[in-house]
């Protein structure tokens, strides 16, 4: 059973950090040794006398980088926001022509684009007049020819099919690698390449012969490896899910065959391990496979059980729901849980194989994960309908979960907690707010929760970024509606709370130390005096955003939040009766 899967792909990642601060203005420059990007404040002391002024962006909602296309061929220059971007050419033979824009700027379309032999193709979510049937924000392929770039027209090249979309693209000598939906399926599949077909009438993939790549049959996680020499036909992928270890395998697109090359050791469990299963493997036209090899493949569907639900919401949108516990230690109505949200930038959920998780899955906790809008990965649309005005419908789908679980006994009702990271704070803070009995304990790490205030002050490095993601407070509508849900300015008066372990690192550059300390203070002032003496605020002195990094401090920070929520819930004093 497919329990939906997930794609972490470079193109199409949604900007969550700003290059640079709104004051520094962008330059880029081509120097004889190359291009480089400098602050505008240092320009005149950087700039020398055969350095070339190319670009300037002085939009601080758009990030600079600098890449190329795959074969080396072509130099980009990428202007990204976070629903728009732009891109430049420059001719790596002749850097000194300068720059070609590709498309213009617009509003919520952006491009992504590759060269091969003479062509650009570009993956596009810009309307037109062949794409008319595509769901909104839908991804299709189009080229061009180098060659007569700003004189030729685009050439479609595939256009997805009603039940499929597209969701990434890369390009080899001989083969085109996408990443593409169907029927709610994320699938990789490949196309020899060049493709010779007649541009004037509209291809779909099948017509392609595309070679589909066997997947486990319980893929939550695509992560593409680096995938870096153009002339070779391998291509590398790291799978992952709930119950499947980190397992890295290379598919040779000539042969159409795959290898296993390395999976993750689960050392010093004492659990069952089942052999893995392909989907659908053997019934794939031309597969050629070694038993052997596939039998290397391993889960622990046998002890762990993983399922996708759909949640109805507030508006009759169905929510996917990722339910994972121990088959054993599960007692159905009675055992504690976790329920897991982020729902902001696009970002597909993070629902890749944890081993620290098997410490809280043995002693019966069922552990969820909540695809909200705002989010990524269920359609194109998914993300923009959890942004901006419609941000509480993020809020609405994280709550209709967390009841799902309770109603059908997945968790008790006084033994839910939940966990939130960043903008998952807000998620959760916002919950928190309208609904605080809903939970019995709740983590909200590096919380972004003084919301109205930081999107206020445009210094900070990543408020006019968040603009397209949040609304701008300077516009009165979206003011009213930000400060209608902003956890710190909405904290209930006199309301019961539930137990907080509440983190924050001083060296974090994203969110300000300040606003978890701001919030806490908050809570213990306003709200149930009993209860808000059980909200911690933990202060990380070293850290940043995604704290003190490295192996042992990950598992520190893990033993930490364990062992709140087992007190919090008193797992601690049935373990000591036991």
């Amino acid at each position: 059973m497919v329990l939906g899967m997930s794609i972490s792909c470079s193109k199409l990642r949604t900007f969550k950090q700003g290059v640079f601060s709104q004051n520094q203005e962008l330059m880029v420059l081509l120097a004889w040794h190359g291009l480089m990007i400098v602050k505008h404040c240092s320009i005149q002391s950087q700039m020398r006398s055969k350095d070339l002024l190319v670009f300037t962006e002085r939009d601080s909602k758009f990030c600079l980088d600098i890449s190329s296309t795959k074969d080396g061929k072509f130099i980009t220059v990428n202007s990204n926001s976070r629903t728009s971007s732009e891109v430049y050419l420059i001719d790596a033979n002749n850097p000194i022509v300068g720059l070609t824009r590709v498309q213009e700027r617009v509003h919520g379309i952006k491009c992504f684009l590759e060269h091969h032999s003479g062509f650009f193709y570009i993956l596009t979510n810009a309307p037109s007049l062949e794409s008319q049937h595509l769901a909104g924000g839908s991804y299709y392929l189009v080229r061009r020819e180098a060659k007569d770039f700003l004189s030729s027209k685009f050439q479609n090249v595939i256009v997805p099919s009603l039940h499929v979309n597209f969701q990434d693209m890369d390009i080899f000598d001989k083969h085109l690698v996408l990443f593409v939906e169907k029927d709610g399926c994320p699938m990789i599949c490949s196309v020899d390449m060049p493709i010779d077909i007649n541009c004037k009438q509209l291809v779909t993939l099948d017509d392609l012969n595309p070679w589909f790549f066997p997947l486990p049959s319980n893929l939550c996680q695509i992560v593409p490896g680096s995938n870096h020499d153009f002339l070779t036909s391998n291509y590398r992928v790291v799978f992952s899910s709930p119950v499947l270890p980190d397992v890295v395998i290379d598919y040779d697109m000539s042969k159409k065959k795959f290898y296993i090359l390395q999976q993750e050791e689960v050392v010093g469990v004492d659990i069952d391990v089942k052999y893995m299963e392909l989907l659908n493997a053997k019934a794939i036209v031309g597969l050629h496979f070694d038993d052997a090899k596939v039998q290397k493949l391993k889960d622990l569907s046998n002890t762990l059980t993983c399922e996708r639900k759909e949640v109805i919401s507030h508006d009759g949108v169905l929510i996917p729901l990722t339910i994972l516990f121990s088959t054993k230690a599960h007692k159905k109505g009675h055992s504690p849980g976790i329920l897991l949200g982020y729902g902001c930038y696009g970002e597909v959920l993070d629902k890749s194989w944890c081993a620290e998780r098997l410490s809280l899955l043995e002693r019966g906790w069922v552990v969820a994960f909540a695809d909200v809008r705002g989010g990524g990965g269920v359609s194109p649309s998914w993300h923009k309908d959890g942004t901006g005005l419609l941000k509480l419908n993020s809020v609405y789908d994280f709550v209709a979960c967390a009841k799902y679980l309770i109603n059908e006994g997945y968790v008790h009702k006084n033994y839910l907690c939940s966990v939130g990271h960043s903008a998952g704070g807000l998620l959760l803070g916002v919950a928190i707010n309208k609904y605080p009995d809903l939970f019995r304990a709740a983590i909200l790490k590096v919380p972004f929760l003084d919301v109205c205030n930081t999107l206020s002050d445009p210094g900070l490095p990543l408020t006019t970024l968040d603009y397209e993601e949040f609304g701008d407070p300077n516009i009165p509508a979206q003011f009213e509606n930000i400060h209608g849900y902003s956890p710190y300015d909405n904290i209930p008066s006199g309301s019961c709370c539930p137990s907080m372990l509440v983190t924050a690192s001083f060296l974090d550059s994203r969110v300000g130390v300040w606003e978890a300390a701001k919030w806490v203070a908050k809570v213990r002032e306003k709200m149930c005096h009993s209860c808000s003496r059980s909200v911690i605020l933990k202060t990380n002195l070293s850290g940043g955003h995604f704290g003190e990094g490295g192996r042992f401090g990950q598992c520190e920070e893990a033993a930490f939040e364990y062992a709140f929520l087992m007190k919090v819930t008193g797992a601690l004093e049935v373990a000591d009766q036991m």
